[in-house]
């Protein structure tokens, strides 16, 4: 883990993208619209805490666009799992061009998923309704998770789309280490910990490979 410069502000968090991924006019448009439509769903159902929205630069956009900075010079399949109202999964899809799979089970969840990406013309988001153990298995070039489920069950729900080269960023809070610590030992060596950008106590689990392959190695 290193020491970064937390971001604390709505104005640093936009200052920082604009620095670190340098969004276009139409890229910047676009996070500027999926926030409004972010808040207005949240008054319909229950995406993220209310009292997140006046940090929602911070607590949502940033937050979720760190996770493509720890991957940004990789292509392929990004697989983002439990997606919810689209995080980190839309924010990845408005600010790369990466083929996207948003998995989420909840139908009116997956509604909000469907609509912001034909309002964005998100064309390479894909949503597909259902849960986890019935999606089809696709090799990720990297999977992403924020609040999905603890860890040693999401790595056991989504070591069939791991390869060799898969990318895995997990954050997971204040428990990172934690959880970290109960995986067996040979999946714990595939992961390091990174500080996240936008909280001093949370932490992003960063892995590199297949967790089928480190499973089958323990045969």
């Amino acid at each position: 883990m290193t020491d970064i410069a937390l971001l604390d502000s709505e104005e640093s968090a936009r200052a920082w993208i604009d620095e670190v991924l340098s969004p276009t006019v139409r890229q910047w448009a676009q996070l500027d619209r999926f926030a409004k439509m972010l808040i207005a769903e949240n008054d319909r159902q229950n995406l993220i805490a209310a009292s997140t929205i006046p940090t929602l630069w911070v607590r949502h956009v940033a937050d979720s666009a760190q996770l493509l900075v720890l991957d940004w010079a990789r292509d392929g399949l990004w697989i983002d799992l439990g997606s919810g109202p689209g995080l980190p999964g839309l924010v990845v899809a408005i600010l790369s061009d990466r083929p996207l799979l948003l998995v989420e089970s909840r139908k009116r969840r997956c509604d909000f998923l469907r609509a912001v990406a034909a309002e964005l013309d998100l064309s390479h988001a894909e949503v597909a309704e259902a849960s986890l153990e019935r999606v089809e298995t696709r090799a990720a070039s990297t999977i992403s998770a924020r609040a999905f489920a603890p860890l040693d069950k999401l790595v056991g729900l989504s070591t069939r789309f791991s390869t060799e080269s898969t990318r895995w960023l997990l954050p997971k809070g204040r428990n990172a280490v934690k959880e970290l610590a109960l995986l067996p030992r040979a999946w714990q060596r595939m992961f390091h910990v990174e500080q996240s950008r936008t909280d001093a106590e949370s932490y992003i689990l960063v892995g590199e490979g297949s967790i089928g392959a480190q499973q089958r190695g323990k045969r």
